[in-house]
């Protein structure tokens, strides 16, 4: 057996937790693991530990949660533990460059797809929204750019009709940290692969905005479809329904949508008309076939079937009108 490697680990939320537990229960020695400092969180903004620092905790080992590295004592700290190489996995801090040549073989990442194809914060998202056939995880020696540094290795998986971001993340969150312990079989014997990114290839994906979950019925069905699929669990597509109130005032509702699926049709209709309305779904009229709702959720409510929603607020939403409301609410 190679020798062990002595690692920190850095990362944050469960997706790098999952990766954390399986260096713990690997060969490999975690000297600390490095997280940031704690947040407020729910009504009470009571201080919560992320998901690496309570599964550290529970194994005993060390945690440090600098704000930052632009103290020097931060970089002393680190280089004091003298490690190996040190492991990043959605840790959520840029590292500066004495960082990440700290350790004797520097710093590793686990990025969520197929570099150079969507670097930065939301590559999950960006993939499935975009329509790719699939994505993957790399691992990768860290540069001071953004995810540009070369390739030691790279696992793959195929993304469905179905996934949703939150499906595409377990099943990375399964893939990744079996490619990020063979990286490490090979960095232990001490000559590994390091394939430079072909930059010109690159593309980014860029941090989601709340801003961006309105749904535009102008686009296609199967670019909503993925748009909605891409947003689940956040931010969640919506669109803003206008309640008739009386003729000087109307009521504006955000309704969220989790669930749809693509319907396909021979006629061209005006895009955002509602075409049906039952216990199957809403199905409204795009630029190109249609998109039956399944899942909605109004302002202050669960998620709900729309054969529920109906059942509530069928008057919302009556066949030949559009999705957003009509002048009348009969």
């Amino acid at each position: 057996m190679l020798k062990p490697l002595n690692i920190i680990f850095a990362g944050t939320p469960d997706f790098a937790a999952k990766h954390l537990a399986a260096l713990i229960n690997s060969e490999h020695n975690v000297l600390a693991v490095y997280c940031p400092p704690d947040k407020p969180a729910g009504r009470g903004k009571k201080l919560t530990a992320c998901a690496t620092k309570e599964l550290a905790l529970a194994n005993g080992i060390v945690v440090e949660q600098p704000k930052n590295f632009k103290e020097h004592s931060d970089q002393e700290k680190l280089a004091q533990y003298n490690a190996d190489v040190m492991v990043v996995v959605a840790y959520g801090l840029l590292l500066p460059e004495i960082i990440l040549n700290s350790p004797k073989l520097g710093c590793i990442n686990v990025h969520g797809s197929i570099l150079p194809k969507w670097r930065g914060a939301a590559p999950i998202q960006r993939s499935l929204e975009k329509g790719d056939a699939e994505t993957g995880v790399t691992i990768m020696q860290m540069d001071k750019g953004l995810d540009t540094g070369d390739m030691i290795l790279t696992a793959r998986c195929p993304i469905t009709d179905k996934d949703t971001s939150a499906s595409l993340y377990d099943k990375l969150a399964q893939l990744g940290p079996d490619a990020l312990l063979k990286s490490l079989t090979m960095m232990a014997s001490g000559t590994y692969p390091r394939e430079p990114q072909n930059n010109e290839l690159a593309t980014y994906a860029a941090k989601l905005d709340k801003a961006e979950a309105e749904l535009n019925w102008q686009l296609s069905a199967e670019a909503l479809d993925r748009k909605i699929r891409a947003y689940n669990p956040w931010p969640i597509t919506q669109f803003t329904f206008s309640e008739f109130i009386d003729e000087s005032k109307t009521k504006e509702h955000r309704i969220r949508i989790w669930q749809a699926s693509v319907v396909e049709t021979d006629k061209q209709y005006t895009a955002g008309t509602i075409l049906s309305s039952d216990k199957t779904g809403i199905v409204v009229a795009t630029s190109h076939h249609a998109i039956r709702l399944e899942m909605l959720q109004l302002p202050g409510k669960k998620a709900l079937s729309a054969a529920d929603i109906l059942n509530g607020r069928g008057n919302w939403f009556t066949v030949g009108q559009p999705i957003n409301g009509s002048l009348s609410n009969s």
